[in-house]
């Protein structure tokens, strides 16, 4: 009865979604009311609720502070930077959207961090005239990097919570997302042919040529550099092939004058985290603090600053705000619910649930309990502050090595963060043309299965 209990918010919700019958806000809220039992259950011994919501709900407002205020801060960047014109310029072509989906959206969600890749990539496509299920889904594309989003700091709280090197475990996990960026290119040209875009022979060489040398930075870069610049040079780098490629520019001065505003960004990103020790607020010890060179203010300070200097800024910024009021909200309700169920032990209770089995079989649960951890929390940092200590103590009882089971936690954990509840409400709203995440989900499983695959088949041949 109380495991039907725990289970009842996630499973309600996730067959709201798939229904269609309610959009992401209703069926959030209904999980939000079927959590309150959940979490009553699972309280520990002389605990309450009332106790209980007012401090998580408070943390939960804090930590969906950050993402809601990167999100607002992308839209106000992109109307700051976008080109009236540019659909009828720039028709769709494999190449185009091969271009901002995978490397261009990587390389921002790399230097940004919360799902900000996916935004831009989807501003990119509805600019060639793609919408739909099809849009969302291969803006999703954009968050195949997640360990590596934001500089890392999703990785380096798992890391910290299991007591293993951030680096040493990053530099592991990129084994399995080189292996599963190389599998994911037949999904990738399955999702431009559902976009009408049939990739020809030669596109797919080049294609799959990208994100085999995408891996390959992936892994060696960690010899070369902190593990929290990886995403941003292997990403970057395959980005200029990518966009080159896509379209050469005519001129060095046009390609220069188009590229600035992105230059100016990702130096002003790498400049604030190169300060040492900013002031910083943090109201609750145990959470991520707001330093003032947060990726959020100096996201915001950039596009103020080019919207200023562009002219009609507050109209364009209205319009930016306008639209991020939807995909604010959604973010806020699931983090909301996260951070109910993993703070009221409804989440590790679940874990402990699933892998109660002795022996091996444990080890095929990791993989999916990892990805279901991101994919509920949609986030990194979630994931691996809800089921990080489960997952590194299974770890040691299965007798793998120390690394091991953390690194592979925080690929999956990342992949299903990239494909989460919350991500996926978040850009359906932000899309704005009644596509819903069961339809997005439907175009997307080959890609969960993959994460799947490759998490268990790591954990098996390392172990």
């Amino acid at each position: 009865m109380t495991l039907a209990l725990q289970a009842a918010p996630l499973l309600v919700l996730l067959a709201l979604l798939a229904s269609g019958r309610a959009g992401p806000v209703a069926a959030c809220g209904v999980a939000l009311a079927l959590a309150l039992p959940a979490i009553a259950a699972s309280l520990p011994a002389g605990a309450s609720l009332a106790g209980f919501l007012p401090g998580a709900s408070l943390s939960a407002a804090w930590l969906a502070l950050q993402p809601m205020a990167i999100v607002a801060g992308g839209l106000a960047f992109h109307a700051a930077v976008e080109r009236r014109g540019a659909a009828e310029a720039r028709p769709p072509s494999p190449a185009r959207v091969f271009a901002v989906s995978l490397p261009l959206g990587c390389f921002l969600e790399s230097v940004t961090g919360f799902a900000v890749g996916a935004v831009f990539a989807l501003a990119a496509l509805r600019a060639m005239k793609i919408g739909g299920a099809v849009a969302v889904a291969l803006a999703a594309q954009a968050l195949v990097l997640v360990p590596w989003g934001g500089l890392g700091p999703g990785t380096l709280l798992g890391a910290t919570l299991a007591g293993v090197s951030p680096h040493a475990a990053a530099a592991l996990a990129a084994w399995a997302s080189a292996a599963w960026l190389l599998l994911l290119a037949p999904v990738l040209w399955w999702l431009q042919a559902r976009a009408g875009l049939a990739v020809p022979p030669r596109e797919k060489a080049v294609q799959a040529l990208m994100l085999l040398v995408l891996g390959l930075l992936l892994i060696a870069l960690h010899a070369l550099v902190p593990f929290e610049l990886v995403g941003v040079l292997a990403s970057g780098g395959v980005a200029l092939w990518a966009l080159w490629r896509a379209d050469p520019p005519r001129e060095a001065r046009a390609a220069l004058r188009a590229a600035l505003p992105y230059l100016l960004l990702t130096a002003a990103l790498l400049a604030a985290r190169a300060v040492p020790n900013p002031p910083a607020w943090r109201p609750f010890p145990e959470l991520p603090a707001f330093p003032l060179t947060h990726v959020a203010v100096v996201l915001w300070v950039v596009a103020l600053g080019l919207l200023l200097a562009g002219g009609e800024a507050r109209a364009r910024l209205a319009s930016a705000m306008a639209r991020a009021r939807k995909p604010m909200a959604v973010l806020f309700l699931y983090v909301l619910l996260g951070r109910w169920l993993a703070e009221g032990g409804v989440a590790r209770a679940l874990a402990e649930a699933m892998v109660q089995g002795k022996g091996e079989v444990a080890l095929f649960a990791m993989a999916p309990m990892g990805f279901l951890a991101g994919f509920v929390t949609g986030s990194n940092v979630g994931a691996n502050a809800a089921l990080m200590p489960v997952q590194a103590a299974l770890g040691q009882v299965l007798g793998l090595p120390p690394l091991l089971a953390p690194a592979m936690h925080n690929f999956a954990g990342a992949a299903g963060a990239g494909m989460s509840v919350g991500v996926t409400a978040m850009l359906c709203a932000l899309l704005a043309d009644g596509t819903r995440p069961a339809q997005v989900w439907r175009l997307l499983w080959p890609s969960m299965l993959l994460v799947v695959l490759v998490g268990t088949a790591a954990l098996w041949l390392m172990r």
